[in-house]
C-alpha cells in the first residue's frame, strides 16, 4: 500500500508537543518559565484541520501552561498534559470517543512515543526524531520538529481530501 493512501483515511490528529510542535529546546527564563518555540505555519494548519472538522488532540508527558494557552488560542480544546503513559491514555481516549486506530495520525519523536507509534493507523515522526521513533513510523517528515513537520502531515491529509483551502476567518496565530 502506498503511504499516501493512509493519509486520506485520517479523521483524528494526535500530536506530541516537545520535539514535534516545538524543536525540543527549552529556554529557561529568570521568572521560572520554561519557554518553547512553535511554528506559526503549524498553527495555521492546525486551525485549518479544525475548520474542516478533523479532531486535533495534543498529548504531552510534560506540562506547560503556556503550551495549553497557545493550543487554546488556536482553537484546540483537547490538550492533555502530564500524561504518564501515552499509550494507555490514548487507548482510553479512543475508547471513550468510539474511535479506532485506523483513522488516527499520531506524530511523536522520542522513546515515550514509540508504543503509540506502533499502534497508530498512521504513525509519523519529524526528520530529527530518535531512531526508534523512525523505525516505528510509516512516514518520516522531511522537516524537523518545530520547523513545520506538523504542517507537513496535516497538509497531506487535507489536500488528499480536498480540504486544503484557506478561509479568511482563519488567521495564522
Amino acid at each position: 500500500m502506498n503511504v499516501l493512501e493512509n493519509f486520506s483515511r485520517i479523521t483524528t490528529f494526535i500530536f506530541d508537543v516537545d520535539g514535534v510542535l516545538t524543536d525540543g529546546s527549552v529556554l529557561l527564563l529568570e521568572n521560572g518559565i520554561q519557554a518553547r518555540r512553535m511554528n506559526v505555519k503549524d498553527g495555521l494548519a492546525l486551525q485549518m484541520a479544525l475548520k474542516h472538522n478533523y479532531s486535533v488532540v495534543i498529548v504531552s508527558g510534560g506540562y506547560s501552561q503556556q503550551v495549553v494557552e497557545r493550543m487554546h488560542y488556536l482553537g484546540i480544546r483537547e490538550v492533555y498534559m502530564a500524561t504518564g503513559n501515552k499509550l494507555s491514555f490514548i487507548k482510553k481516549y479512543l475508547s471513550e470517543k468510539g474511535l479506532g486506530w485506523d483513522g488516527v495520525l499520531f506524530m511523536g519523536d522520542d522513546l515515550p512515543d514509540v508504543p503509540v507509534l506502533k499502534q497508530a493507523g498512521l504513525s509519523c515522526c519529524p526528520a530529527d526524531a530518535v531512531q526508534e521513533a523512525k523505525e516505528a513510523s510509516k512516514y518520516i517528515s522531511h522537516l524537523n520538529g518545530g520547523y513545520g513537520c506538523v504542517r507537513d502531515v496535516i497538509e497531506k491529509v487535507l489536500r488528499l481530501n480536498n480540504h486544503w483551502q484557506y478561509e479568511t476567518d482563519i488567521t495564522s496565530k
